[in-house]
């Protein structure tokens, strides 16, 4: 059971409910939690587990009614703050769900070194005395608009960046591609690789990885049609490639397709989220509105059915 009213950013208690035969901290955190092996080596390190609040190693017995802590202080992120617009449309104790405009980039790179999403939670953070450290559980492209996960502590980045890998974070898009699809709905499974080491764009190959994409018509204009995606497998461009693939390259992709007279980027948005909250086992349901360009795509092509 998790005490909620002592819960912090870096801190989990847990009180033992039941106690079946002889139970160590290590096996209960690592069956009750997910508490990885590499978490759990790195917290007796710092000297970070608590029972009844004295410190113990992990190794010591259990019983029912203890009170277990885990804190995980650690050093906060180097990135600059900067007060650019942050929308969240989710948050808790270990998690902030972002709904990323469309033209920023995640993380700092050698072309964005500042101007990222990452710069704008570091304000965030500090600006509300939030005690933790920005690591990103899933990537967008920079053109690519919607939910972004940031984890606030270790622990919440280690069960859910393996939900990810697991394909048990159920993710939806909402695309507007070229040309009308002729099918209502429709999976493509197709393996996806790089031609080249190098390579920016993916291509469909022997040689790449098992791909599988689900999608589903929402509507239909004359010369375009607007579809929701479901990814089963988590692969770079998946969405883009797969469409390409069909012959309905995404409007506004210059890289897999062509740009567009109605829109300056990809028409892409992370619309959807389901996933398993790490620490309270309920299930966290997020949905995204269309940013205003996606709004406005949609209402051109719909004046073009006329």
């Amino acid at each position: 059971m998790i005490i909620k009213s002592q819960q912090s950013e870096n801190m989990i208690t847990y009180l033992v409910e039941e106690v079946e035969g002889k139970e160590t901290i290590k096996n209960l955190l690592k069956k009750e939690l997910n508490v990885s092996s590499r978490l759990l080596t790195k917290l007796k390190k710092n000297r970070s587990i608590f029972l009844n609040n004295h410190y113990v190693k992990y190794h010591e017995e259990v019983n029912k009614g203890d009170v277990i802590k885990i804190v995980m202080t650690e050093e906060p992120n180097q990135f600059v703050p900067e007060d650019i617009p942050f929308s969240i449309a989710y948050e808790d104790v270990d998690v902030i769900i972002v709904n990323k405009q469309p033209g920023i980039v995640t993380h700092p790179t050698k072309g964005h070194a500042i101007g990222t999403i990452a710069n704008a939670a570091q304000y965030y953070i500090e600006t509300n005395k939030l005690n933790c450290r920005i690591r990103f559980v899933n990537r967008l492209d920079m053109d690519t608009s919607g939910l972004l996960i940031i984890a606030k502590n270790p622990y919440t980045h280690h069960v859910l960046s393996e939900q990810m890998q697991l394909d048990k974070i159920e993710k939806k898009y909402i695309a507007f591609v070229q040309g009308v699809v002729e099918k209502d709905f429709d999976t493509i499974d197709q393996p996806i690789g790089k031609p080249t080491e190098d390579a920016i764009k993916r291509v469909v190959g022997p040689e790449g990885q098992r791909s599988v994409t689900k999608y589903k018509v929402i509507e239909r204009y004359k010369n375009a049609t607007l579809i929701e995606v479901q990814l089963l497998t988590g692969r770079t461009h998946q969405i883009r490639v797969h469409m390409s693939h069909i012959g309905h390259p995404l409007i506004g992709d210059s890289l897999y397709g062509k740009s567009s007279e109605f829109i300056d980027r990809q028409a892409l948005h992370a619309s959807y989220l389901k996933f398993l909250q790490p620490r309270y086992k309920a299930v966290v349901e997020i949905k995204a509105d269309f940013p205003e360009d996606l709004k406005q795509l949609q209402d051109k092509l719909r004046s073009h059915n006329t």
